[in-house]
């Protein structure tokens, strides 16, 4: 079985990394700052709806001490503005042509990785969790906590591509190989246009006029530019069927993962 590496153990990464060690995946975690200390002293636990998922998965501090694999998967989830730090640590760590799945929102990562490397996936990543404490994450999906569509970079999809989809779809995450994986992403980023304004004036702005308009800006650069998108909102079937939104008992959701990065003090933020 091919071995994963999460590069941002944090809210995404660190759900996708626990319901994979749970299912027997061998893992392998980058993380940092208190993240890094907290799984180095005890378990992962992802609370979600159906229950915890506790368990430990091996953390390292930086690209440059892993021995990686050439088959290894390699999973970007840090958040964007620290992509290009990280495409280069891979590098200089002796990353060539390992395939690096972007697990990351917005439209811009692949094109930051591609700088970088040949092998480069997107993915759309379809995931209500949150981070606020160390060694913790909280899902509210469920029966499964994520949806990930995977496909090539700019378009298709390939080996790599089914290998990871086939490790992700299990009782806890749903992977689906997507030939257009970027129009997927689009509709995505559609979704996540709202986050600044929940981060800046609240959560009861992401419906009306300042979210309608900001939807329409970015529909209509998208149309100038000649692409399209595909919806990945509520009215997915897949997330009907397979991923509703629940409460986790005593975790109240903390927001966007813009609202997130500014609870937690990061310094930065993925919205420009």
């Amino acid at each position: 079985m091919r071995r994963v590496v999460v590069f941002g153990v944090g809210a995404v990464g660190g759900g996708i990394a626990a319901a994979l060690a749970e299912a027997g995946t061998e893992v392998l975690g980058i993380a940092r700052g208190a993240q890094l200390q907290a799984l180095r002293d005890g378990p992962l636990r992802v609370r979600t709806p159906d229950g915890d998922i506790v368990v430990r998965v091996p953390v390292v501090d930086s690209p440059a001490v892993i021995d990686f694999r050439p088959d290894d998967l390699i999973l970007l989830t840090m958040k964007s503005q620290d992509t290009p730090a990280a495409v280069q640590a891979l590098r200089a760590a002796g990353v060539t042509g390992q395939p690096v799945f972007c697990f990351q929102n917005g439209v811009s990562n692949e094109d930051a990785a591609l700088r970088v490397f040949p092998n480069v996936h997107g993915v759309t990543v379809m995931m209500p969790v949150s981070f606020t404490r160390p060694g913790e994450v909280v899902a509210n999906g469920a029966p499964k906590i994520g949806l990930f569509d995977i496909g090539r970079y700019p378009s298709g999809a390939d080996d790599d591509d089914r290998a990871l989809a086939a490790l992700l779809d299990g009782p806890r995450l749903g992977g689906f190989v997507h030939e257009d994986v970027m129009a997927s992403k689009r509709g995505k980023l559609l979704l996540n246009v709202s986050n600044a304004i929940d981060a800046a004036i609240g959560k009861e702005f992401r419906q009306g006029e300042i979210a309608e308009r900001a939807r329409a800006e970015a529909e209509a650069v998208f149309r100038a530019a000649g692409l399209g998108w595909q919806d990945v909102g509520l009215d997915d079937p897949r997330r009907k069927s397979l991923m509703q939104m629940k409460d986790v008992p005593g975790a109240a959701r903390a927001g966007s993962s813009t609202t997130q990065s500014l609870a937690r003090g990061t310094g930065s933020v993925e919205t420009d």
